[in-house]
Formats: structure tokens, C-alpha cells, sequence
């Protein structure tokens, strides 16, 4: 082949739609070629020696350019072009959906008690979907559904009354649901998803500080990967005004909970039976 090239991400996926265009000195384009799934472009044209340059570009990522010689032998090798996402230089999964496993994933709540130690719940029943943008990664969504009755702070008598009317009101609304409405670039494998909760019956806007933790393959044929997300919650934005005041002004319960979620996703919309 006269020309080889393997186009890849930051982190080491295969970009299948990248297209690589080479120039002579005077700027005419005397090659044009599309990757193939892996990533990888091979084209037999003939070239002639000399300098080039290579530009490869693919939609959702930023081009890439360099110069390149063409050997006697009409042969040029670009290796592997690295593309970063358009704009913010971070990085998330390759795009499509991706499915949230409950069973590797955990949603915790920590609340501040008698104003010197925090209380540690989670939520054991949830699910919820990804969807990573293939143009404009900051056009990715999520939405998650958690049953709000799975609460579990490891006291029944707690348990039941975070389920009554005076904070979660489980037989009213027995769901919580985030929808995201897209997000923002923070940092390297940092961003802000701006989206909204649904919690009690009312809908507030809720960012989550997400943080991307990689990519891998599983034990059982798929593509996984990890996140962290926080957030702060003001308990009053969501009607559960409760509280118990207790010796010097102190409030049993704080004002805010700070929500804790550690996600694994699976590439695909449905999690593979292991």
C-alpha cells in the first residue's frame, strides 16, 4: 500500500468515519481516503517522491495536520494521528448509547447530623442510559430513574420514616428522575452535565461535577465505562422542610445533601447477560 495510517482517540479507540486528505507543495489534493471500523486507512495510489502533507479529519473531532515525505519507493507510513474532540480538548467514551449497570454502579446521599458527623445512605434499585453525541460531544444526554422506596441507610426505623410524607413521600412519588440537557467541558476528563431532577413532584436544575474515569473491556464480551458524579442538593428546593432542633439551636438533620454517584455504563442499550 502507498499509504497506511491508524486513527485513533485520546484513548486509544479507532475512529471508523476519519478521512485523511493528502497535499503536494502547491496545496492540490492528490489522495483522498475514508477509514475503514478499525480505524485504519490503506490506499495503493501511486505517489510520486517529495514532500506532503497529511490532514485527517473527522466529524466531532479536531483536525489534524503534519508534514510527510514520500521515499523512493512511493511509499508513506503516517503511523498512528491521534484526534482530539472538537473544542474542549476533553474526553468522554466513543459515541452511541451506553446502558447503566445497577449492579456495578452505586447512588449514595450524605447528610450532616446533629452538626458533627454525616449520615450515609443509598439508593439500591435504579437504572439509566447514556448517550454519547457522535458531532458535538457537548450534545450528550443521560437519564436515570431511581425508585425512590430503595432508600437503605441501615436502619429500618430511619428507613420508614425517609419514606413518609416528611421527606422522600414514596406512595406519592415513587420515582426520582434526572434528564440532562446537555454539558460543558471542566478539565481534562472533567465536565458539568447541566440537566434537571424531578424529586417529591418538583423539578429544580441540578448540575453534576462529572468526572470520566475510563474505558475497558469486560469479563463477559463488552465495552465498559466509569464515571464519578457530585452534587450538592438543597433539601427546601424539594419540599422536605422536616427537621428536628435539638439543644443550643443545633438542627438534628442539614439543611443540604450531597449526592455521590459512581457509575459503570455498558456500550450498547441493554446490559449483556454475564
Amino acid at each position: 500500500m502507498a499509504l497506511t495510517a491508524r486513527i485513533r482517540t485520546r484513548d486509544g479507540w479507532a475512529v471508523s468515519h476519519a478521512v485523511v486528505t493528502l497535499t503536494d507543495m502547491t496545496g492540490t489534493q492528490v489522495l483522498r481516503a475514508e477509514a475503514d471500523a478499525d480505524g485504519v486507512v490503506r490506499d495503493p495510489t501511486a505517489l510520486a517522491p517529495g514532500a506532503y502533507t497529511v490532514i485527517v479529519t473527522a466529524v466531532g473531532y479536531a483536525p489534524h495536520a503534519a508534514g510527510a515525505l514520500v521515499t523512493a519507493s512511493g511509499r508513506i507510513e503516517a503511523g498512528t494521528v491521534t484526534l482530539a474532540r472538537q473544542g474542549s480538548g476533553s474526553e468522554l467514551p466513543p459515541p452511541g448509547p451506553w446502558t447503566i449497570d445497577p449492579a456495578h454502579s452505586g447512588v449514595a446521599a450524605v447528610a450532616q447530623h446533629l452538626g458533627i458527623s454525616s449520615v450515609r445512605g443509598r439508593f439500591t434499585d435504579f437504572g439509566g442510559s447514556i448517550e454519547i453525541a457522535p458531532d458535538d460531544i457537548v450534545n450528550s444526554r443521560v437519564q436515570a430513574v431511581i425508585r425512590a422506596a430503595s432508600i437503605d441507610t441501615g436502619n429500618g426505623m430511619r428507613d420508614t420514616h425517609l419514606r413518609s410524607a416528611d421527606f422522600l413521600d414514596t406512595e406519592r412519588f415513587p420515582e426520582i428522575v434526572y434528564r440532562s440537557a446537555g454539558l460543558s467541558p471542566a478539565g481534562p476528563d472533567r465536565w458539568t452535565v447541566h440537566g434537571e431532577l424531578d424529586m417529591r413532584g418538583v423539578v429544580r436544575p441540578v448540575d453534576l461535577d462529572l468526572s470520566y474515569l475510563g474505558t475497558g473491556a469486560d469479563p463477559w464480551g463488552g465495552t465498559r465505562a466509569a464515571f464519578r458524579a457530585t452534587a450538592e442538593l438543597r433539601r427546601e428546593d424539594f419540599a422536605m422542610n422536616y427537621n428536628q432542633v435539638v439543644q443550643a439551636g443545633i438542627a438534628a438533620i442539614g439543611t443540604t445533601l450531597r449526592v455521590e454517584l459512581d457509575v459503570q455504563a455498558v456500550q450498547g442499550e441493554r446490559l449483556p447477560q454475564p
